[in-house]
């Protein structure tokens, strides 16, 4: 029996074998993956975010609030849990009270801002954050109630860990806590665009 045909058909079945499987390690997938975002995505993204104005929330009367039940009563008493240690990330609010501007000051907080922004987008090229942090520092010394002071905080806080030792970033610097309650002379404004994550932050 000639074998010759028999033996050219298992090495041709051995080939298709061989390139389907390496067809399916290389190229294979069934969703093609999204590209990572370049310096200038993540930069236009940084713009999107932080220097479109927080629009002011349409003030509306608040439903009363029901009457809650009495509370349950009180079992042993247990000890607090220590918090644990390190910085805790801060839960940011959607609407935050902040102090209107004059149009005189929107055109200085506008102008500071908008250095500001491309300083925190360079941040992530690994050439610090300075450019950053000096506007963001004369931003809160000026108009520390303002919509601008949110922002400006919410750039250092999304800061690496390692350059806010670098700049000695304050407590104060990084508090959100005093937008979270209307305050007087304070409006809200609807400022959840900047609680979403950067996807800048993600390449830190």
């Amino acid at each position: 029996m000639n074998t010759f045909w028999l033996k050219i058909a298992v090495l041709a079945v051995a080939v298709v074998v061989g390139i389907v499987v390496i067809g399916s390690l290389t190229g294979g997938d069934s969703e093609p993956k999204e590209p990572d975002p370049t310096f200038y995505d993540r930069a236009e993204e940084d713009k999107q975010r932080f220097l479109s104005e927080p629009q002011p929330l349409e003030t509306q009367e608040q439903e009363p609030v029901a009457e809650s039940e009495p509370p349950a009563e009180e079992g042993p008493a247990v000890a607090p849990v220590p918090p644990p240690p390190g910085p805790i990330e801060q839960p940011r609010p959607k609407i935050a009270y902040c102090e209107p501007l004059s149009e005189m000051d929107r055109i200085e907080a506008d102008r500071l801002l908008n250095v500001a922004v491309p300083g925190y987008s360079l941040g992530s090229l690994q050439v610090g954050y300075k450019l950053m942090m000096d506007n963001c520092r004369q931003i809160l010394r000026k108009w520390p109630e303002s919509t601008y002071a949110y922002r400006a905080k919410v750039m250092i806080i999304e800061m690496p860990q390692r350059y806010r030792d670098r700049y000695k970033v304050t407590a104060e610097e990084l508090d959100l806590s005093n937008f979270a309650e209307p305050r007087p002379g304070t409006k809200p404004f609807i400022i959840e665009d900047l609680n979403r994550t950067s996807s800048r932050s993600l390449m830190e």
